[in-house]
C-alpha cells in the first residue's frame, strides 16, 4: 500500500505546524500560474464568444481545447527526459521546462487577444487554434508543477502542498474569471453592445499576470535529488521528438479528415437511440460518434508510432524506459485488479463537477444574472469558499487520512449539484445563488485537496512526471469529453434534468472509493 493512502492520524498541533513549511508558499504561487489559463479557455472565453454572437453549442465545443490536459501523459516523457538547450544547464530539469511552458502560455493568451471571433472568415478557427495552443502549453506547465510538488517535499506534506496549490489555482481562476469579466465590463462590453477591444485588453492583462509564475520559477531552487544522472545523446532526443511530432500529425490528420465518418456514425446512433431508447438520450449520439472519431485517430497515431519505432526512427530502449516502465511499475506495485479499480476511480471521480462546470456560466447568464453578479458571487465569493474548502480538505486529510476525506468530498460534490435544481426554479435569486456557490465550492475544495494527495500517493518517485501526468490526464478525459456536449444536453433536456443527471453520475464514485479502501487496506 502506498504511503499516500495510509490513514495515519496525527495530532492537531503537528497538523497545523506543517502549514509553515516553505514549500507551501511556492505551491501557492505555482497554483496561481496554473489556474489562470484554464478559465481563459472555459468560462471567460465562453462569455466572450456568446457576446460575439457564437451559438451555445459551438461555445461549449471550445471546451475541447482543454483536452490537452487529458492527453498530457503522451508528451510527459518528453518533459521528463528531454533537456532544453541552455535552459536545462542553467536552471535545472524542472525549472527549465517550467519557464518554457510559462512563456508559451503568455504567447498563446496574446494570440487569443489578437483574434476577434466576430470578425468573420477564419477568425473563429484562429481562436480555436490559439485556445488549443493555450491548453497544450498550460498542460505542459501542469506536468512540471505536479512533478515538482511531489519531489520537493516528503509524502506527509503532500496534502498540505496540494491544498496550497489548489488555493493558488483558485486565485488564478479568480484573476482569469472574475478579473477578466470585470475588466471586460469596465472597458465597455456587454451582451447588447459587443466590444472586441475590451476583451482584447482584458486578455492582454491576463498574460501580464502570468509573469508572477515566471518570477517564481526563476527564484525557487531545483528539487533536491532531481538531477538526472543519465542522458541520452542529443540525436536520440531529436529522434524521439520527431517521433512524437509524426504521431501527433497522424492523429490530427485522421481526426480532421474523418468528419464524414462522424456524420455517418451520428446518424446511426441517433436512429438507434430514437428507436430503442427514446429521444431523451439522443444528445449522447454525438458524444459516441466523436468518441469513435477520437479513438480512430488515436489508433492510427499509435500504429504510426509503432511502425516508426520498428523503422528505428527512435530508440526502442528509450521508448521503453519513458513510456512502458512507468506503466508496468504501477501495475506491479498494486496488481492487475487493484490497478484497474484505482484507474476507474481516477477516471470518474470528478465527473459531476467538471460536467456541470462547463455549462455553469451560461446557466447563470441564461436565468438572468448579470456579468457583474456572476463575477462577484461565483468567482470572488466562490473563491473564498473554495479556499476554505481546500484548507479544510488538507487539514482533515492530514488528520484523518486520504480515503476518508476522498469519500466525504465525493459525497458532498454529488449532493451539492442538486442545489442547482433549486436555483433553476428560483431564477435570478442572488441570496440563493450565494448559498449554492458556497456549498458547491466548499465541497469542491475538500474533494480536490484529498484527490490530489491521493494521486500523489499512487506515484512512484522514480517516474513522477509520467505517472502523475497519466493519472491527472485520466481524471479529466471522460468528464471533459462529455462536457463538450453539455450545451447539446441542456438544449435537449433542460437545465433541471441535466443537473439531476450530474448528481446521479457521482453515486458510482462512492462505491469505487469503498472498494478501493478495502483493496488498499
Amino acid at each position: 500500500m502506498s504511503s499516500g493512502t495510509a490513514d495515519k492520524k496525527k495530532s492537531w498541533r503537528e497538523t497545523m505546524r506543517a502549514w509553515l513549511h516553505p514549500r507551501v508558499l511556492t505551491m501557492l504561487l505555482f497554483g496561481l500560474s496554473a489556474g489562470l489559463p484554464i478559465l481563459l479557455i472555459f468560462s471567460s472565453l465562453s462569455l466572450w464568444l456568446r457576446e460575439a454572437g457564437v451559438d451555445r453549442s459551438t461555445v461549449t465545443y471550445f471546451s475541447w481545447a482543454a483536452l490537452a490536459y487529458s492527453f498530457k501523459f503522451v508528451w510527459a516523457p518528453l518533459v521528463d527526459t528531454l533537456p532544453l538547450p541552455f535552459l536545462t544547464k542553467k536552471l535545472g530539469r524542472r525549472r527549465a521546462w517550467l519557464l518554457a511552458a510559462q512563456l508559451a502560455v503568455i504567447g498563446s493568451i496574446c494570440l487569443m487577444a489578437m483574434t476577434d471571433p466576430a470578425a468573420g472568415g477564419r477568425t473563429l478557427t484562429m481562436m480555436a487554434i490559439a485556445a488549443v495552443l493555450l491548453g497544450f502549453s498550460s498542460a505542459t506547465q501542469d506536468i512540471v508543477i505536479d512533478a515538482y510538488r511531489i519531489e520537493c517535499a516528503e509524502q506527509e506534506l503532500q496534502a498540505l502542498l496540494s491544498s496550497a496549490y489548489i488555493a493558488g489555482y483558485r486565485l488564478g481562476m479568480l484573476a482569469a474569471g472574475a478579473g477578466a469579466l470585470y475588466l471586460a465590463a469596465w472597458f465597455g462590453t456587454n451582451m447588447n453592445a459587443y466590444n472586441y477591444a475590451a476583451w482584447q485588453a482584458s486578455y492582454l492583462i491576463m498574460a501580464a499576470v502570468m509573469l508572477a509564475g515566471v518570477a517564481t520559477t526563476l527564484l525557487i531552487p531545483e528539487p533536491a535529488g532531481n538531477k538526472k544522472n543519465v542522458y541520452y545523446p542529443a540525436e536520440y532526443y531529436l529522434r524521439f521528438l520527431l517521433l512524437f511530432i509524426c504521431a501527433a500529425a497522424v492523429f490530427a490528420g485522421v481526426f480532421f479528415l474523418s468528419g464524414g465518418v462522424v456524420t455517418t456514425l451520428n446518424g446511426l446512433f441517433k436512429g438507434f437511440f430514437s428507436t430503442a431508447l427514446g429521444n431523451e438520450l439522443a444528445p449522447f449520439s454525438s458524444a459516441l460518434a466523436e468518441t469513435g472519431r477520437m479513438l480512430l485517430a488515436a489508433f492510427y497515431a499509435l500504429l504510426a508510432a509503432v511502425l516508426l519505432i520498428r523503422a528505428n526512427l527512435a530508440d526502442s530502449g528509450m521508448i521503453s524506459e519513458t513510456y512502458i516502465s512507468p506503466v508496468l511499475d504501477f501495475f506491479r506495485r498494486y496488481g492487475l485488479q487493484t490497478s484497474c479499480l484505482l484507474l476507474a476511480l481516477i477516471g470518474v471521480y470528478r465527473i459531476s463537477d467538471i460536467l456541470l462546470g462547463v455549462i455553469s456560466n451560461l446557466f447563470y447568464q441564461d436565468i438572468g444574472f448579470s456579468k457583474e453578479v456572476i463575477a462577484s458571487v461565483t468567482k470572488t465569493f466562490g473563491l473564498i469558499m473554495t479556499l476554505l474548502g481546500g484548507f479544510l480538505g488538507g487539514t482533515l486529510t492530514v488528520r484523518y487520512g486520504v480515503l476518508r476525506i476522498l469519500f466525504l468530498g465525493a459525497l458532498l460534490s454529488s449532493l451539492t449539484n442538486l442545489l442547482f435544481l433549486l436555483l433553476s426554479a428560483a431564477g435570478a435569486n442572488v441570496p440563493l445563488l450565494c448559498v449554492v456557490i458556497a456549498a458547491d465550492n466548499l465541497s469542491a475544495g475538500i474533494a480536490s485537496a484529498a484527490f490530489v494527495a491521493f494521486l500523489a500517493g499512487l506515484t512512484n518517485i522514480s517516474f513522477t512526471a509520467m505517472q502523475y501526468a497519466l493519472f491527472s490526464s485520466l481524471m479529466t478525459l471522460l468528464p471533459k469529453l462529455l462536457g463538450g456536449y453539455s450545451g447539446t444536453m441542456v438544449t435537449a433536456w433542460g437545465y433541471e434534468r441535466f443537473f439531476l443527471a450530474t448528481a446521479l453520475l457521482g453515486l458510482p464514485v462512492l462505491g469505487l472509493i469503498w472498494l478501493a479502501e478495502k483493496r488498499l487496506k
